[in-house]
């Protein structure tokens, strides 16, 4: 019996099932079932006493793929495995990482709060939207990032010359660091925010005219910030706009946005998240190699710190 083994929740069992065809391993046997109130229920088929476990799960919404990664964790730590993983490909609730108005819930913290509480040993996750959320964990987390598979897709297009943009403040340090790893110059689209899910720009700081543009962002909700984006650089004078995201979260009308703008040529997003439908205009790039590599190096205990790669 292999000493560790990899299990998965419903979320995203097609990333998981790569994950594990590339460790070579099979997942971990488990029933996950809902009563008919919706109540969950998690068993693992398999005895995992004192096994190394990772535990693949992200959570996007419903809350419901939350609440299953802690009966996991609960159920697996009743099962006296060794040390719990939780692999969370996209971390969810990571927007609210502070209280920036009066009475509100830093859901982040008490995300993170559950999940040492229900027994995790270690987190793994790809691209939080707030690097601050790392602090957070009373546990070791190892952050992730995806710039590494996406840059090789880009390069694959040719493009040539290419200026990186950030949709927000927020973000101008991760299109630097991709500026910087892919070589090529940086602006930035000063977004101001209305309302949850409205955003309006203002200024564009930096030259766009006759440029094939890239533009960088962890996530995409609604789709209507990046497609503004798009279409005011496109505005400007920008030629050929390629979009690249991390975690196509991709919540009500934001594919046919995507697919109807004529600012957007193309788009890469990772697996983090699974696609409810297919596009012509939209990659995807998969993450299994990066988490898998990283599984096997936290089983080991051996340094994770080459898989960064990005320096934000």
């Amino acid at each position: 019996m292999s000493d560790f083994k990899v299990a998965s929740g419903r979320s995203n069992p097609v990333l998981a099932q790569k994950v594990a065809n590339t460790l070579g391993v099979e997942l971990a046997g488990t029933q996950i079932k809902n009563f008919s109130d919706g109540e969950l229920w998690v068993k693992y088929d398999e005895n995992i006493r004192g096994v190394d476990l990772f535990v693949i799960q992200s959570t996007i919404a419903p809350s419901d793929n939350i609440m299953e990664l802690l009966i996991m964790i609960d159920a697996a730590k009743r099962a006296s495995a060794k040390r719990i993983t939780a692999v969370i490909p996209y971390f969810g609730y990571a927007r609210q990482d502070r209280k920036d108005q009066p009475r509100v819930s830093v859901t982040a913290k008490l995300v993170a709060n559950l999940l040492t509480r229900a027994g995790a040993d270690r987190i793994i996750t790809i691209d939080l939207h707030s690097s601050q959320i790392q602090g957070f964990f009373d546990i070791p987390l190892d952050h992730l990032y995806a710039s590494t598979i996406l840059l090789r897709a880009l390069k694959e297009l040719n493009l040539g010359p290419v200026t990186f943009a950030s949709p927000d403040v927020g973000g101008i340090k991760t299109a630097r660091a991709y500026a910087n790893k892919f070589g090529g110059d940086l602006v930035l689209v000063d977004k101001r925010r209305t309302s949850h899910n409205v955003a309006d720009i203002m200024h564009i700081i930096g030259e766009v005219e006759g440029k094939k543009i890239v533009v960088i962002d962890d996530m995409v909700d609604t789709g209507t910030t990046f497609v503004k984006c798009a279409e005011a650089l496109m505005s400007k004078g920008a030629v050929d706009i390629t979009g690249i995201c991390v975690h196509p979260v991709f919540s009500g009308q934001a594919l046919e946005k995507i697919e109807n703008s004529k600012a957007i040529s193309k788009m890469f997003v990772t697996d983090t998240i699974p696609l409810k439908t297919q596009s012509n205009k939209i990659e995807v790039v998969s993450v299994a190699e990066l988490l898998a590599e990283a599984i096997v190096r936290t089983h080991d205990n051996r340094s994770i710190s080459s898989l960064f790669e990005i320096e934000r």
